[in-house]
């Protein structure tokens, strides 16, 4: 086990003060994917939900959007054979309190995880993201912020053509709209308690996962806090600055697809590979956007084999 600050293995045993619209750790966390591992801290002027497991080569992994650590309930213990494990809600997300509106962009969000990962006294070796969380990550080596040996993009979002499906010059305008008005997340988390919806956004991104992936990501879309926050994370992100940047990445980049993802079109992988000529593609067919949690097996291994 990871050797933490002793404030934060106490931290483990507290319960998280429930808040209005957001997930409760004490109710929707009760049976939580590997709720044994998870540490609560501050960071960054926000109450983080962090995940920890293992020991040897720090191993950082961020979810996407509309997701939070439950997307790496398989994946964790395994990864954690082999390295120190650090999976966090990403601020806004599951259980990790949401900052300021403003603090919701790329560069705020890899501040954020940097200001994470001082106060946990952990450096990340190596990183996986998922999605959104794939562009987290590069725009933390970008800015200095991180200086993983490789990083590992799972269906990432690294360009503006390919942010959840939409195309870039009509993403941000709607998703600023939903984002500034509260009854929106409301409405969506209304909706989500009909399991059926859930279930149908889910198969949407290509993508078949098992019913106890389905029951946390429905649990979460309940709650008009998460929605919000995935609202305000799309609403402010600039992936267009950040593509420009992206050729200028030094990381050794392994990008992996899923060829039935519904949500990035998995060509994009070679736009991405025509600006970073040294990144390598690993193309999973029959698997989606979700593709990590439909074969988690897979995953670790590929993750394993490119990061040893």
């Amino acid at each position: 086990m990871a050797v933490l600050p002793a404030e934060l293995r106490a931290a483990a045993t507290r319960p998280q003060p429930a808040r209005p619209g957001r997930p409760d750790w004490a109710q929707d966390g009760r049976d939580w994917p590997n709720r044994d591992r998870s540490y609560f801290c501050v960071a960054s002027g926000i109450r983080w939900h962090v995940q920890v497991a293992g020991q040897g080569p720090v191993l950082l992994l961020l979810h996407g959007t509309g997701a939070a650590t439950h997307s790496w309930r398989d994946m964790l213990l395994p990864l954690s054979r082999h390295y120190t494990v650090i999976a966090p809600d990403l601020p806004g997300h599951g259980f990790t309190e949401q900052p300021a509106r403003a603090s919701m962009g790329l560069p705020g969000m890899a501040a954020a995880v940097a200001a994470l990962l001082a106060r946990l006294g952990l450096m990340a070796d190596h990183a996986v993201g998922h999605s959104a969380g794939a562009a987290v990550l590069a725009q933390m080596c970008l800015d200095d912020k991180a200086a993983p040996k490789t990083l590992v993009s799972l269906n990432g979002a690294l360009l503006p053509l390919a942010f959840h499906g939409v195309t870039g010059p009509l993403m941000q305008p709607i998703a600023r709209l939903f984002a500034s008005n509260p009854l929106v997340p409301m409405l969506f988390a209304w909706q989500a308690a009909d399991g059926a919806v859930v279930r149908k956004l889910l198969r949407g991104t290509g993508s078949n996962i098992d019913a106890s992936g389905e029951k946390f990501y429905a649990i979460l879309a309940r709650r008009s806090g998460h929605a919000g926050a995935a609202l305000a994370m799309m609403a402010n992100w600039d992936l267009a600055t950040f593509a420009r940047r992206l050729a200028g990445l030094k990381t050794e980049l392994l990008l992996v697809v899923g060829e039935q993802d519904r949500s990035i079109p998995p060509a994009e992988a070679l736009r991405i590979q025509r600006l970073l000529p040294e990144a390598q593609i690993i193309r999973l067919p029959g698997l989606g956007h979700l593709a990590h949690e439909e074969n988690p097996e897979l995953a670790v291994r590929l993750i394993e084999d490119f990061c040893q």
